[in-house]
């Protein structure tokens, strides 16, 4: 029973030890900064990438030079089949010149000459595998080429003989035969069937002479000595049968030629001879030597195509080994490599993650492990202590960020009931007044904004010092955070405040004297406007001209039209030409389809400039503040366009040019009496969108 439970103890040996080996890799991997880990698994990879590559390259190196190897083989062997052939064909070609001369053949036989030499001096003397047999097969080939010369000059002898010494006797023959034949009276004669024998062996031995000529063989050689003695048989015996001196003579004569042609056909012999053996022992051995040098170097050819093609596949075996087993190796240690550093990440994030869960549940006393590391993680467990720290100092700030909340909410209360006053005495205010009053209101909650905005700037600060100077407590980051959201809380609500009492600002777009709708000529209504604008005409040196055509109705609100006019009329007096300049107004209006009217509203004055066009239509903008400038003008304008008329409006300006506005409204009026004064569904004025502005 002892020993039951000594038996756990020894197997959880093995396992505490592998612990503690894997604790104290991953207390050494902490020494070495996250991004250094990763880093290094970087590196690995770029070195299996480098070295595979150096792997590659110099296989390639290899390979290339072993196909190199091949290619040139089959280059040389193409080289070598090429002359071959070339060979072969100018053989074939000696022999039909011999049997039958002609220049085509001539011709012929010297351009595929000068081929096979080019090829050897070109082709072949540059093929480093063929270079050092080029010599070799120059010689043979030149060897060839010789007896093909001393070949046509013993045909030129044959030839000379055969004509000669074959052909002129057997001319001479024939005609004696002729003469013998005269001579003879009658076919009774005693000398005639000798003298017919005589004739037909001088017929046959022509044939079988004429035959050995162009087809040497032993065959016709025979024939034509056979005949040839019969001839010299006949001869005696007709000389003893002749009858008169002629026949005589022209058998003499006959005998004569007999002998000069047998001699003829035995020198014809000779030169036929030394021809087939000139054929045989120099123009056929020369090819056969040619084609055995050629087999030589193809067979040594085929060997060392085998050879490169050995080392190819051999080098591209070696190549893929060495890859894999590098490969594999980098593998591995890249692997440990990546487990060691994944541990050394995710063991401590473990512990933080422990460490929050423990915080988050109100365990505040549980201690955070790993602060005392060096790494980026260590950095985080140090900020997890903070968060403890200041979870702990939380609970103590609770009721007085409650108590401020309450207070913030009582002062929203009272800046909302301020607000609504201030909307509601500003509605009865004239137009100076109400401009005088929002802008004081506005003035309000925005300069408490600007209180507010500049303490919280020097909390932050303040903060800034104390983050800086060592750690933090949770008390003071809780005091930041109170403040902060206070602050937050003023400045939404001072701003909200602000942007409500511009909102309310719309009301100055439209007059509520001009709200009543009607049916108006545009005509007459543009000459009354202008000549309420006389007065500010003689003042300043404007000149004014107006081309409205008659006919076009409106159904709409005259008195904003009128005030649109005049707004734009105050707004070019005062910016266009400022400074008493003088300068041209136009007004001109066009029907535009059926349904709508252009109205454009030109000057030539000064002009704006890109960034004075983007912010015309803004309200409260204006380049004449420190003079009286309200920057309600255009803004207005816009508005009774776009909203009450149910229209667009477009600007176009050049700096110096002058500034023309487009105004495109609909013959009916879309807009309402109130358009101007719409409001959200929580109480908030809406402003309206911009249709089009040309910058």
């Amino acid at each position: 029973m002892t020993d039951a439970p000594q038996q756990p103890r020894t197997s959880e040996r093995p396992a505490s030890f592998a612990a503690r080996g894997r604790f104290h890799v991953v207390q050494w991997l902490r020494a070495v900064p996250i991004r250094w880990r990763i880093l290094s698994i970087a590196a690995l990879n770029s070195a299996v990438v480098v070295v595979l590559a150096v792997l590659i390259w110099n296989g390639a190196n290899v390979l290339g030079s072993a196909w190199d190897d091949v290619r040139q083989v089959r280059e040389s062997d193409k080289i070598l089949a090429h002359l071959e052939s070339e060979t072969s064909r100018l053989q074939n070609l000696i022999h039909r010149y011999i049997n039958q001369p002609s220049p085509e053949l001539f011709a012929e036989i010297l351009l595929l000459r000068e081929a096979v030499l080019g090829t050897l001096t070109t082709r072949a003397s540059n093929d480093r595998i063929l270079s050092g047999s080029v010599e070799r097969l120059e010689q043979v080939t030149d060897r060839f080429l010789n007896g093909f010369g001393e070949l046509r000059a013993v045909q030129a002898t044959i030839t000379k003989t055969y004509e000669q010494q074959v052909l002129g006797p057997a001319r001479e023959m024939a005609g004696l035969y002729s003469v013998i034949e005269g001579a003879t009276g009658h076919r009774d004669a005693q000398i005639w069937p000798s003298l017919g024998r005589s004739r037909e062996a001088f017929t046959a031995l022509l044939v079988a002479a004429n035959a050995y000529y162009l087809s040497p063989g032993s065959a016709s050689a025979e024939d034509a000595r056979r005949h040839t003695e019969t001839i010299e048989k006949t001869i005696p015996v007709m000389i003893d049968l002749a009858d008169n001196d002629l026949q005589r003579m022209a058998l003499s004569r006959l005998q004569a030629r007999t002998v000069a042609l047998r001699q003829g056909m035995a020198k014809l012999t000779e030169q036929l001879t030394v021809r087939t053996e000139l054929l045989r022992n120099t123009i056929d051995a020369s090819q056969a030597d040619a084609i055995a040098v050629i087999d030589e170097l193809s067979v040594k050819m085929r060997q060392r195509e085998q050879k490169a093609q050995e080392t190819f596949d051999k080098t591209l075996s070696g190549i893929s080994r060495r890859v894999l087993s590098i490969a594999v190796m980098f593998l591995g240690i890249i692997l440990s490599a990546g487990v060691l550093i994944a541990l050394s990440i995710r063991l401590p994030l473990q512990q933080i993650l422990a460490a929050m869960h423990a915080i988050t549940s109100g365990n505040y006393d549980r201690r955070v492990q790993g602060t005392t590391a060096r790494d980026e993680v260590g950095a985080m467990a140090r900020a997890v202590d903070v968060f403890r720290e200041n979870a702990i100092a939380k609970r103590e700030t609770e009721d007085e960020l409650r108590a401020s909340k309450e207070r913030a909410e009582s002062a929203l209360l009272e800046l909302n009931t301020a607000q609504q006053n201030l909307i509601d005495a500003e509605r009865l205010a004239a137009l100076g007044g109400l401009v005088a009053g929002v802008a004081h209101e506005v003035n309000n909650p925005i300069g408490i904004s600007l209180t507010v905005a500049s303490s919280f700037a020097r909390r932050a600060d303040m903060f800034e010092a104390e983050l800086r100077s060592g750690p933090l407590r949770r008390s003071k980051l809780d005091d930041f955070i109170k403040s902060s959201r206070d602050a937050a809380q003023q400045l939404v609500a001072n701003l909200h405040r602000a942007a409500e009492l511009i909102q309310s600002f719309k009301q100055v777009a439209v007059d509520r004297s001009h709200a009543e709708r009607r049916q108006f000529n545009l005509s007459e209504a543009t000459d009354q406007i202008v000549a309420s604008l006389r007065p500010v005409l003689k003042k300043a040196a404007i000149t004014l001209s107006v081309d409205v055509p008659e006919g076009l109705v409106i159904d709409g609100y005259p008195g904003s039209y009128g005030q649109i006019l005049t707004n734009l009329f105050l707004n070019a007096a005062n910016h266009a030409f400022a400074g008493g300049r003088s300068g041209a107004i136009s007004i001109s209006a066009r029907a535009r389809g059926s349904d709508d009217v252009e109205i454009i509203f030109a000057d030539n004055g000064a002009g704006m400039t890109p960034d004075v066009q983007r912010q015309a239509f803004d309200p409260f903008f204006t380049t004449r503040r420190n003079e009286g400038g309200t920057g309600l003008g255009l803004h207005i304008v816009y508005n009774l366009v776009t909203q009450q008329l149910g229209g667009r409006m477009m600007l176009e300006s050049r700096l110096g040019q002058g500034t023309t506005f487009r105004i495109i409204m609909p013959k009916t009026a879309k807009g309402g009496s109130t358009s101007t004064d719409q409001t959200a569904a929580d109480g908030t004025s809406q402003w309206p969108n911009r249709t089009m502005s040309s910058t």
